[in-house]
């Protein structure tokens, strides 16, 4: 994506693989053109961190924060450091 974002929705992960997909799939489905998702992994167990690179693999609005667990603040604070967008938001991914 080489224009600016106008939004970057933030997804701070951890062990959500049950909800992600459909989380992933609500977000990228909206009709506001111009935004980047960004995962924040934070140290999952499960799938998750495989289900966010199947998303970043197809979807070039999707991009993967992978890193060690540090907790729900220290993934929001990555996610925002980590956005391009004009404007920001958080979303849960249960």
């Amino acid at each position: 994506m080489g224009d600016t974002p106008s939004l970057s929705v933030i997804i701070p992960i951890y062990n959500t693989e049950r909800y992600l997909r459909e989380c992933l799939e609500s977000v990228l489905a909206q009709t506001l053109r111009g935004i980047e998702v960004v995962c924040v992994n934070d140290g999952s167990t499960d799938s998750s961190l495989s289900i966010m690179r199947e998303y970043e693999d197809r979807d070039p609005r999707v991009r993967v924060v992978d890193k060690p667990n540090g907790g729900y603040g220290h993934s929001v604070n990555r996610g925002l450091s980590e956005a391009r967008g004009e404007y920001v938001a958080v979303v849960e991914p249960d």
